[in-house]
């Protein structure tokens, strides 16, 4: 062959080479630009909330807005707008923007190096590390129900925040003042550790926890990632810099860090024992003996004496969650469906969980007698923008009803029926546990912004395509629901579900519990 024959066969390949490279840099721009609106978004909205008392910290307000509140930032933008209207576009369309490159990150994580996004992630947690308390005031709740407990001798499971001393410097700062704690036995256990600190304290020190405790799950995610062949960059984006869950979750500090670190450990000891994935393993026999008949019958002794202790502590671990939130409970039943095809280590996983329920409950009982938190008050609260709400709005009832309620709670049994099933077809319950979690998610009249971190982890690890899309699509859902400005343009259209009569009256009860 010539050269010029040689030299013409070679450029196709020369070009194709170059479209390539042009390829990957276009999306490794496109990858770095993303991350770049999310944290100069992030910057934004915590100096927007450290500049003065405003709606976005809920907890300040006209003459109170202190210093160990508003954190090292407050008064960092003194030339910021003094319209609160101004400062709700704002912070409105800041976070529109932010779950914008989110979802371009998400699409082109691959392009990422690993040090460039574990380093906008350290700096996103450490910016709302720094931030006031965000949107709701929740954090202060939690301190002044071990407060309650602590200090004043009263139980938070059996008496209400309005009977403790209204001079107490948190009961001013939170406002469930007449709803029992709903939140689980060992997280308020938990909480009480760091009552010592004064309000103060106390708030800092949530806020640590929490950022370690999100800090700690997204290192397990990338582990499990790695473990399941999932591309660890794109979980590790997924799970930690959804702009609605650093907003309102990680700005807001609220527990639920805490419990989807639990759960996400559960996973990470499972996939170490060999439970989970594509390389899980069967069940190891036990020893062989003359005797078919033997073997078999030892069979069940060895499922319960031959521990495992990645098994045990993985049951221990999703009681924990479920101890520290009870919306965990949700996948206690669908991973050990997953696991039934493997008896022994469904066994070591029930086991686990029987031990770790037996202590969680006698030290609930130790701490707080025969009561349990109030998950009935709550349930039976409505947010005026849940799925729930605006199906009996589209139904003409003008919100959720009661039998609309219990018809919910049918198909939510329903779909928790059914994800066991899957569980157990497919022997692994990832995606039959993010399948239950979305179908928690939808179906709860009481939903909050930040619920949406329940089902990131499990979407991250699964195969299915469609539960992530399902996840972007609720955090969508959430932002357009919770933005400062979509009460405003649904006032514009006339649209108000809190002006229909059963939206009076679930204000009306949310407004009894409150102040």
């Amino acid at each position: 062959m010539s050269a010029n024959a040689r030299t013409i066969s070679a450029r196709p390949g020369l070009v194709h080479a170059k479209r390539a490279r042009a390829a990957v840099a276009g999306e490794r721009r496109l990858a770095l630009g993303a991350l770049a609106v999310i944290l100069l978004g992030s910057l934004v909205i915590v100096a927007m909330a450290a500049n003065r008392p405003s709606f976005i910290s809920a907890t300040s307000h006209t003459n109170f807005f202190p210093r160990w509140m508003a954190g090292p930032l407050g008064g960092i933008w003194p030339s910021l707008t003094r319209s609160n209207t101004t400062l709700r576009d704002l912070f409105s369309g800041s976070v529109a923007l932010m779950y914008a490159g989110y979802v371009l990150g998400v699409r082109h994580a691959t392009a990422l190096p690993v040090r460039l996004l574990v380093g906008v992630v350290l700096a996103v947690h450490l910016v709302f590390f720094l931030s006031p308390p965000l949107a709701l005031t929740d954090v202060f709740n939690y301190i002044n129900y071990a407060r309650m407990e602590v200090v004043h001798q009263l139980n938070p499971y059996a008496s209400t925040p309005v009977l403790e001393p209204h001079s107490d410097p948190a009961f001013a700062l939170s406002n469930w003042h007449h709803l029992l704690s709903p939140y689980g036995p060992l997280f308020t256990l938990l909480s009480f550790a760091i009552v010592p600190l004064g309000v103060a304290g106390s708030f800092w020190a949530f806020k640590g926890i929490l950022m370690a405790a999100s800090l700690g799950t997204l290192a397990l995610v990338y582990r499990c990632a790695q473990m399941l062949d999932v591309e660890p960059r794109r979980a590790v984006l997924l799970v930690g810099l959804n702009p609605v869950v650093l907003v309102w979750g990680l700005g807001g500090d609220h527990n639920d860090f805490l419990m989807v670190f639990c759960i996400v450990l559960a996973f990470y000891l499972l996939l170490r024992a060999g439970a989970l994935g594509a390389r899980r393993e069967a069940d190891p026999e036990p020893p062989a003996t003359r005797n078919g008949a033997v073997r078999a019958r030892r069979r069940p002794r060895a499922w319960i004496l031959a521990l495992s202790p990645p098994e045990l502590a993985a049951g221990g671990a999703l009681v924990a969650a479920t101890a520290l939130k009870a919306s965990a409970g949700i996948l206690l039943p669908v991973v050990l469906a997953g696991l039934l095809r493997s008896p022994r280590r469904a066994v070591q996983v029930a086991l686990g969980m029987l031990a770790s329920g037996v202590v969680v409950g006698a030290a609930s009982l130790l701490a707080f007698g025969a009561h349990l938190p109030d998950l009935t008050t709550q349930g039976s609260l409505v947010t005026m923008i849940s799925i729930p709400n605006l199906i009996g709005l589209a139904l003409g009832q003008g919100g959720e009803t009661n039998t609309l309620h219990t018809a919910l709670n049918v198909v939510l049994a329903g779909a928790l029926l059914g994800c066991c099933v899957l569980a157990y077809r497919r022997r692994e319950p990832l995606t039959a546990s993010g399948w239950a979690t979305v179908a928690l998610l939808v179906t709860l009249g009481w939903v909050l912004p930040w619920y949406v971190l329940w089902v990131l982890p499990l979407a991250a690890f699964s195969s299915s395509r469609r539960l992530r899309t399902v996840a972007l699509v609720l955090g969508a859902y959430l932002i357009v629901a919770w933005a400062p400005v979509t009460s405003a343009v649904m006032s514009a259209l006339h649209l108000e579900p809190s002006k229909t009569a059963l939206g009076r009256q679930h204000q009306r009860l949310v407004k009894q519990l409150l102040n």
